[in-house]
């Protein structure tokens, strides 16, 4: 089989290996493709795999020797699967691979959020702690997060894993999803997602994006925030609107916020949360630790060796071709 890799470079950099995946056949790796480039390159593959580069029905129409179609991810928006399902082409995605890196994160914003480790570490490397009159300082607020409520709107594998960790911390959490578990974890109580809003002093984002969930953070549900609570978002750009946190922010409606994801990724450079203030932005890293990015790259040859062996896994479009 001839398998192309669209866009290497995000998942593997160079700390990890495509040799298990060269096994299964021949095996071209591009850290990068442009749009205009993407047909002329996958034009002799058989085995298509993608992280963020494109795959539209034009695109699939154009490479007639294509029988699968990885994506180097959870989400798989980037394949139009409709076109790969009228084509008879399989669509795999890799799910659950960063649940432990993506509830880490949370935490590393909600720290910051609550200690500004990084600012007071520049301050001391500024001088101000060996010029300083007394023993210590603190140039913001320090929050303790033992008592504090931690409101998780939606509540799948990361979203579990982020209340166990606030559990951890002493925290109390409530949850939301649009379907109600059967049984929540012990010390994890079920709400209505306006309560999320009224009660928590921490809410975590960690529902998929749907028609439905697009711009579930707004205007109005910011205002049912505390004026104290902090805005966690390690899950899809689109549930936030950013002109209303930006402006929530800058009128301290609330305290502030720890962002992973983007509407736009790259963002514009007029996105209003770049300088809204107590907004702490990370360029979409939650996933991407060495051990995560193992755990995919092993999943995405398990893929494709499922499917070379007739049995595919992951599948996305209903597909039930062969290798």
């Amino acid at each position: 089989m001839n398998i192309v890799v669209l866009d290497g470079y995000t998942l593997n950099p160079g700390d990890l290996t495509w040799n298990d995946l060269k096994a299964l056949g021949t095996c071209t790796v591009y850290d990068r493709t442009p749009p205009e480039e993407v047909v002329s390159r996958a034009k002799e593959a058989e085995i298509a795999l993608t992280n963020k580069t494109v795959l539209s029905a034009d695109v699939i129409k154009q490479l007639p020797k294509l029988k699968y179609i990885g994506v180097l991810a959870t989400g798989y928006n980037v394949v139009d699967i409709e076109a790969a399902l009228d084509a008879g082409i399989p669509v795999t995605n890799v799910p659950a691979y960063s649940t432990p890196s993506v509830a880490q994160l949370v935490f590393a914003h909600l720290l910051n959020l609550a200690h500004h480790v990084g600012a007071h570490s520049e301050t001391v490397k500024n001088g101000k702690w060996a010029s300083n009159i007394d023993f210590c300082y603190w140039d913001t607020p320090l929050i303790e997060l033992a008592g504090l409520t931690m409101g998780i709107i939606g509540f799948g594998r990361i979203g579990k894993a982020t209340a166990k960790l606030a559990l951890a911390f002493g925290m109390k959490v409530i949850a939301y999803d649009v379907v109600k578990p059967s049984s929540m974890p012990e010390g994890c109580q079920f709400v209505d997602l306006e309560d999320v809003f009224r009660s928590s002093d921490v809410v975590s984002l960690h529902c998929p994006l749907t028609p439905q969930t697009q711009y579930i953070i707004n205007k109005e549900c910011l205002e049912l925030m505390k004026n104290t609570a902090f805005l966690i978002n390690a899950g899809r750009g689109p549930l936030v609107d950013e002109q209303a946190l930006a402006q929530a922010l800058n009128n301290e409606v609330i305290a502030g916020a720890g962002l992973d994801v983007l509407s736009s990724e790259p963002p514009e450079k007029d996105n209003p949360l770049l300088k809204a203030k107590n907004c702490y932005i990370t360029p979409h890293i939650a996933w991407a630790t060495r051990s995560a990015r193992q755990r995919l790259l092993k999943v995405v040859v398990d893929n494709v060796a499922a499917f070379l062996a007739g049995n595919p896994q992951n599948v996305v479009n209903e597909v039930k071709a062969t290798g």
